[in-house]
């Protein structure tokens, strides 16, 4: 059957479609089902394109995607960046149009590198490599991955096998199999059966509990971001954390505060800190988020422990532009003109362990670096329990809390580790091994959310090897397609 063509017009239409699709199939929405749905739309027709117009369908599909799933960014900017309305929109649209480039470019190299045979095994294999490409080109940002929407479908079995990459894998290989079903290639049903039926026998559970389960206590401060840093704002963050912690009951092994909860750095919080341990139970340890400044006038975002703590954490993969300025010599003078925040963290070493609070190993990712699979994964190897300190505040009332609640979840479901988030304002959830919530605490009030964690030992497959088995099968999935001939015109 020769390739289904579509109009220009109406190809880049259903492009942009599949992009919201994409938003729809996860959080809040979670209408997983749709993530199949998107990849088919754009995988339909596109062996008729040349490489331009696959590159044209694909920057189509990134700007629905981005456009809807990431349009938080606007909010970041404007509310909290103090960054005037033209300028916002103008800034989000850029970072709109930049993040569209990723699907643009792997729509382009799928069409100018490959030919028909195998496409819909091709297809899903090029998707994953474009996946890869943007989650570490230019600092990376695997937000609205494809398989991140399957944490609550039949395919998240597959997640401690080979991780979210694998869930994108096996939903654009869905997605393809089923056009290839409409195109009344009947063989196209059974590897489509098996994507489905074998997490029917994957092991239910590939770690196991070790030791009794933590009673712990998540603070959510929900501080006005507007005066967060202000000497009033300080004086309220004090009083609200120290407060929440006073009204904790005696029986709880840990207390977490989120990220930077004190908006001061760790030499003026420690008069704080102390005067809250001084009141903490004997065996009960405090976790914060905290902003330090070391004797070379570097600056770190940070998690301290109180009590029966051994060891810290500092934040290692920054936020550009939020954190740090990437292209510093290039880029200084632009944000000086913009009268825009300049950034000044730093980053903190690699191979950093665990934190050790009340003899139990904890693994940390601090906000942003949640949705970093590879990384949760080394700290989840010598851990066993997962926290992550969030100040979500800056997402105000948008969808982007809910969807870094769902890339933690995935985190935890991966791993098998129960996964405690903290945030200033919500979502604070607690997680089990499953990615499954299991307690969580309503967003912007002031609140305390209580519950048990089981720490657990053992290691899932993608724990012991992280992404790169998928992404070394992405490759070898692309290579029976390569073009040995001439290749068509762009």
């Amino acid at each position: 059957m020769p390739a289904f063509r579509l109009s220009p017009a109406l190809g880049c239409l259903l492009a942009l479609v599949a992009g919201v699709f994409t938003t729809l199939s996860a959080a809040p929405f979670q209408l997983w089902w749709l993530g199949p749905v998107a990849a088919g739309l754009l995988y339909a027709g596109l062996g008729a394109l040349s490489p331009g117009q696959a590159a044209l369908r694909g920057a189509c599909y990134g700007l629905g995607l981005f456009g809807a799933g990431a349009s938080w960014v606007f909010v970041s900017i404007h509310d909290y960046g103090y960054t005037g309305v033209p300028l916002a929109l103008a800034l989000t649209a850029l970072f709109v149009v930049g993040l569209s480039l990723f699907p643009a470019v792997t729509l382009w190299a799928y069409r100018r590198l490959t030919g028909p045979r195998l496409a819909w095994l091709t297809f899903a294999g090029a998707w994953v490599l474009g996946e890869w490409l943007r989650t570490w080109l230019f600092t990376g940002f695997p937000w609205l991955l494809l398989g991140t929407s399957q944490v609550d479908s039949p395919l998240a079995p597959w997640a401690p096998v080979g991780g979210v990459y694998l869930l994108s894998l096996l939903t654009a290989l869905t997605g393809t199999l089923g056009v290839e079903l409409l195109r009344r290639r009947a063989w196209a049903a059974v590897p489509l059966a098996a994507l489905w039926l074998l997490p029917l026998a994957l092991p239910a559970q590939w770690t196991q509990p070790v030791g009794e389960p933590l009673r712990v206590a998540l603070l959510q401060g929900n501080l006005d971001q507007a005066i967060k840093w202000s000497a009033e704002g300080q004086r309220e963050a004090a009083n609200r954390y120290a407060a929440l912690t006073r009204a904790q009951p005696d029986d709880l092994d840990l207390i977490v505060w989120p990220e930077a909860a004190l908006p001061m750095f760790e030499r003026e919080a420690r008069p704080i800190l102390e005067r809250v341990q001084s009141n903490l139970a004997p065996q009960t340890a405090l976790l914060t988020g905290i902003l330090q400044r070391d004797g070379e006038g570097l600056y770190y975002n940070s998690v301290i422990g109180l009590g029966d703590v051994e060891g810290a954490y500092r934040k290692r993969h920054l936020v550009p532009f939020g954190e740090y300025l990437p292209l510093e010599p290039l880029l200084a003078d632009t944000i000086a003109f913009f009268d825009l925040p300049m950034p000044a963290m730093t980053p903190g070493p690699e191979g950093q362990g665990p934190i050790v609070a009340g003899g139990t190993a904890i693994g940390n990712a601090i906000c942003y670096e949640i949705i970093y699979a590879d990384r949760v994964a080394a700290q989840a190897r010598h851990s066993e329990l997962l926290l992550t300190v969030s100040n979500d505040t800056w997402f105000g009332r948008s969808i982007g809390p809910l969807q870094h609640l769902q890339m933690a979840r995935l985190r935890a479901l991966e791993n098998g580790r129960y996964l405690m988030r903290a945030t200033s304002n919500g979502v604070t959830a607690l997680i089990d091994d499953r990615g499954e919530v299991i307690a969580r605490a309503p967003q912007f009030e002031m609140a305390s959310l209580a519950g048990d964690v089981q720490p657990m030992t053992g290691l899932t497959p993608f724990t012991r090897t992280g992404s790169w088995p998928v992404w070394l099968l992405a490759a070898l999935l692309v290579l029976p397609g390569l073009r040995l001939g001439r290749r068509p015109t762009a």
